[in-house]
């Protein structure tokens, strides 16, 4: 996976940061979700590594990034936080302005690292996401039955995390194949990573803390912002399958949150990077390359 990148390590203020790194061109940053780490862009990266400078990193608490313990009020893993990081990042590979494209949880770092940075980010791509101030204003009993796992992992510790650590590999699969079309989708060498990374103590917690702050300081964050818009131009991509998004007007809801949206359903799941991956890569490729 990802041959001819290069894997590098960045220090921010708030953590240590895992990235690998490779083509050339317009830089273009991939963010990835739960529960998974950079390799969920595996399919994807190589073909828009053609066209341009790909930094995927493993947001912080995923993957070999840091995992710095929670606090109170949950700011640590605030997606304002987890935007910061990557604002550094790029800052660091001498990106001042760039694109960026985020699936699940990255998808609403990304969100947020368009309001917060907006001179920065020239154009934004969200996957399989409706606004998190919206989730929790239309949470209703098919939400909780169906995304049980928002409510489950926001509870406080150590609830989630005895429980998923008691069989991590189990809990891992499970979600991939409830939200996913089709587990073949994810290759061997990507599940032994996820695996591998979401073993760990420190990502469980950290993990489970990224969906406490989403329910906390990310919905008071998101509430103060509610009329503000994304500046930059938005495409949002959504699986028509399985995913949050199938069951609401996408379009809709992102129009009252950007000035400039396009987006569809691809014919797949949650997962559309690893699930949908050619589609999923000219689209981002064709919207990236109008920039």
């Amino acid at each position: 996976m990802f041959e001819g990148f290069t894997a590098r390590r960045f220090t921010t203020g708030g953590a240590d940061i895992h990235a690998v790194i490779g083509g050339s061109g317009p830089p273009l940053l991939l963010l990835h979700g739960y529960p998974q780490t950079h390799v969920m862009w595996h399919k994807v990266a190589p073909a828009l590594a053609q066209k341009f400078t790909v930094v995927a990193p493993d947001l912080r608490g995923y993957g070999d990034s840091s995992k710095p313990p929670g606090d109170p009020r949950h700011e640590r893993y605030s997606k304002r936080a987890l935007a910061q990081d990557q604002v550094e990042v790029m800052e660091q590979l001498g990106h001042k302005r760039f694109a960026v494209a985020g699936h699940d949880r990255g998808a609403r770092t990304a969100h947020r690292m368009a309001l917060d940075h907006a001179e920065r980010v020239v154009r934004v791509a969200l996957l399989d996401i409706i606004p998190t101030y919206e989730v929790w204003q239309r949470s209703n009993k098919n939400h909780a039955w169906s995304a049980f796992h928002w409510y489950f992992l926001s509870q406080d510790a150590d609830l989630p995390e005895t429980m998923i650590g008691a069989d991590p590999a189990f809990w891992l699969k499970k979600m991939l194949a409830n939200w996913g079309g089709d587990m073949a989708a994810f290759t061997p060498a990507a599940m032994a990573e996820y695996v591998r990374c979401f073993s760990d103590p420190a990502a469980i917690h950290a993990t489970c803390e990224d969906y406490r702050a989403g329910r906390t300081i990310d919905v008071e964050i998101d509430e103060s912002d509610l009329s503000r818009k994304i500046a930059c131009p938005l495409l949002v991509l959504w699986g028509e399958k399985r995913g949050i998004a199938r069951a609401h007007d996408v379009l809709g809801i992102w129009r009252t949150r950007a000035a400039d949206v396009r987006g569809r359903p691809l014919a797949c799941g949650h997962f559309l990077p690893e699930e949908a991956p050619d589609e999923t890569a000219r689209e981002l490729s064709t919207f990236f390359g109008e920039g």
